[in-house]
């Protein structure tokens, strides 16, 4: 098929540029500034036009490098200026409809070789995972062009998903977007930027001001219900660090504990002076600890550990206060040794106080399978004061970072039973008891369980290897 024109894109597009701090997927945690775009199709006003078959529907334009490769969500190559020189299999693109009615899908590409392309749209509420599609034989091209691909109904409001696919099963080569126009992209919404991690979501447990400043433990339960590739559900954080559980690899899952250096230093912990750094005091059998940076830098540590899903796993954090530094050290309950285990303990300076700014989080730390929906709980949230009172954690608020202020609104936290839950990506809507807005505060009315006996707790190590 030959060159095509349509009319020209009517619409609007808003630059923000938040702050994102997120944990580092390996050694350690971080702050990262990102670019966020968020799109809105929208008609122009205008003055009424004489023949209403004449007036200018609004399109939405999906640069190619914000689909989603599939099966292999790394089996892609995508440039910046927005398009995808090869992906193997699938390209998945998903959008917000809030209207309605016909659909018309065009292809902007560039050279590329002949074959037969098939585009389906599916509802994210189909249970049997089928769409109308359309087929169109695309010819060899050696130039840009735009390609129409045909039109289908959109029957339902809601997310749906795009798939491009060559029905030969080949790769698809040098597209530069996906244009959709009709009734049906009225108040649509699509992420426009290359960034296809999932909104990271966090928790924040507000402590009594009269005794903010005296938190010496730390304890929260975790059960995760979902664990995609590049998963990190984040249990006890805290001002000067965190603690949680990753999905590492498709072979290999870790516990992750990490302390900032102090200073501003964002990049190389080379460059951190000596006073500034965090220091190891000790660390668990089989235990990995070094430092990170690129993210903030400090003092990282992790266990190879094949935590599974739908269990629940115990996370316990203690501050000591000595002087000017804080000595910062993190247990894991091992349930088949009805233990703890030390993961590792870090001095860290220029500190001083005892756990600040409490909260949990999910992240979805690479970018490549932010279609993936991410759930977990964080229940039994528990501190205790240095004079040995338990405060139940009852409350908290949710909030996201900068790519769910915009782009994607696939993010929620509340209540589930007796904890509070956080989800992120997937591209569904969220449960209508769910909090959306930054800022919303939670309240888990559930009966709440147990804190760890005084005398279970465990002592802080001395300097060396501390065995489990």
């Amino acid at each position: 098929m030959g060159t095509t024109t349509t009319p020209a894109s009517t619409t609007t597009t808003t630059l923000r540029r938040p702050f994102l701090r997120r944990a580092r997927a390996v050694s350690g945690a971080a702050a990262a500034v990102m670019l966020s775009l968020s799109l809105t199709a929208k008609i122009p006003a205008q003055a009424p036009a004489q023949n209403p078959a004449q007036e200018p529907t609004p399109t939405l334009s999906l640069p190619a490098f914000t689909g989603f490769a599939h099966p292999d969500p790394e089996g892609v190559r995508r440039r910046n200026n927005g398009t995808v020189e090869h992906c193997d299999g699938q390209l998945i693109f998903y959008v917000d409809f809030a209207a309605t009615g016909k659909l018309q899908l065009a292809l902007e590409r560039s050279a590329g070789p002949a074959g037969e392309l098939r585009a389906t749209v599916i509802s994210q509420q189909a249970t049997d995972g089928k769409g109308p599609s359309t087929t169109t034989r695309l010819p060899a091209c050696k130039s840009d062009e735009t390609a129409e691909l045909g039109m289908v109904t959109v029957a339902e409001a809601g997310y749906h998903r795009i798939v491009l696919e060559r029905t030969d099963g080949g790769a698809l080569r040098n597209l530069r977007a996906l244009r959709l126009s009709g009734p049906a992209t009225v108040g649509a919404h699509a992420t426009l930027v290359e960034r296809r991690n999932a909104a990271s979501v966090h928790l924040g447990y507000p402590v009594d001001k009269a005794k903010e400043d005296d938190i010496e433990w730390f304890y929260c339960e975790v059960t995760p219900r979902t664990d995609p590739l590049w998963t990190y559900y984040m249990a006890t954080g805290w001002h000067r660090g965190y603690f949680g559980m990753q999905v590492n690899s498709k072979t290999e899952r870790r516990l992750i504990f990490s302390v900032w250096d102090a200073g501003n230093e964002g990049v190389d912990r080379k460059k951190v002076a000596a006073d500034d750094l965090v220091q190891l005091i000790a660390k668990g059998k089989d235990v990995v600890a070094d430092s990170f940076g690129n993210e903030g830098t400090g003092g990282h540590s992790h266990l190879v550990h094949d935590w599974q899903l739908g269990e629940t796993f115990r996370f316990l954090m203690h501050a000591k206060p000595e002087g000017d530094h804080t000595t910062y050290t993190g247990w894991f309950w091992f349930a088949a040794e009805k233990q703890w285990g030390l993961i590792a303990s870090f001095r860290a300076p220029k500190d001083g106080k005892r756990l600040r700014g409490l909260y949990s989080f999910n992240e979805n730390f690479s970018g490549s399978n932010g279609d993936l929906q991410r759930d977990c709980e964080f229940g039994n949230v528990w501190t205790r004061t240095s004079s040995g009172e338990w405060l139940a954690m009852r409350t908290a608020k949710f909030t996201h970072d900068g790519t769910g202020k915009s782009d994607r609104l696939d993010r929620c936290g509340g209540v589930r039973g007796n904890a509070f839950y956080l989800q992120n990506g997937g591209f569904v809507k969220p449960p209508k008891d769910a909090a959306m807005r930054g800022g919303t505060p939670i309240a888990a009315t559930g009966k709440q369980g147990e804190h760890p006996a005084d005398a279970e707790l465990p002592a802080p190590p001395q300097r060396g290897e501390s065995p489990r």
